[in-house]
């Protein structure tokens, strides 16, 4: 009797791993999630084009984030050329985008940053640059993406200058996934566009960018 009650309980189980197997694969609840690590607080900037982009644009986008300066002659040259790449590789997803923040907002106006996204013939639509004020795209860097030391704000703005290299990438939900990139290195870029493919497959949900209760910084 024993031996029977045994093996029906073994059974149902191996009955019901089948079930949820059958049910999940393939599905985001299947999936092992990468890891939340910071959301997208509120913020207002400037586009290249003149008009306002906020958290709300970035709603139900997979959205990946970085920081530049346009008179840059180091590293943003080659990270932008890498970025290209990913955008080359998603320009065609709906649900896709590429945002490039500049960290020197008293050189890099709208009509300057106009001129730079028309030099890399994007649709810039899926690829914005924006501008606003230091302190604000500083603390959005630092706060939000974590592409930075938060503690760096306690510094006077006028004495601080952004310099990275580092990708941050933001889901459907505004919630930045999986730690920065190295936009710099091969692997980090290898495993930044299997993660990228990853986030597009999956639905959104609860967002953080509905559910912020202080509204948008100036």
């Amino acid at each position: 009797m024993k031996k029977k009650l045994l093996g029906y309980t073994i059974f149902f189980v191996v009955l019901t791993m089948l079930f949820l197997v059958f049910v999940f694969w393939g599905t985001d609840k299947w999936q092992a999630k990468s890891p939340s690590i910071s959301f997208v607080k509120p913020f207002t900037f400037t586009t290249q084009d003149g008009g306002h982009f906020t958290e709300k644009d970035m709603q139900g986008k997979v959205c990946l984030v970085n920081y530049f300066f346009t008179t840059c002659k180091g590293i943003c040259p080659r990270m932008n050329a890498n970025m290209h790449s990913i955008y080359d590789a998603f320009k065609d997803e709906p649900d896709f985008m590429i945002i490039s923040h500049t960290s020197d907002p008293e050189r890099d106006s709208a009509p300057v940053l106009k001129h730079y996204a028309d030099s890399l013939k994007v649709n810039e639509h899926k690829w914005v640059f924006l501008t606003g004020r230091k302190d604000s795209l500083y603390n959005q860097a630092r706060v939000s993406y974590l592409l930075d030391d938060p503690k760096n704000n306690v510094e006077k703005i006028e004495d601080q200058f952004l310099h990275t290299q580092f990708f941050a990438l933001v889901d459907k939900n505004g919630d930045v996934r999986g730690g920065v990139y190295d936009g710099l290195k091969k692997d980090d870029l290898a495993k930044l566009k299997e993660d990228i493919k990853t986030l597009l497959k999956e639905k959104a949900g609860t967002s953080n960018f509905s559910n912020n209760l202080f509204g948008n910084n100036p």
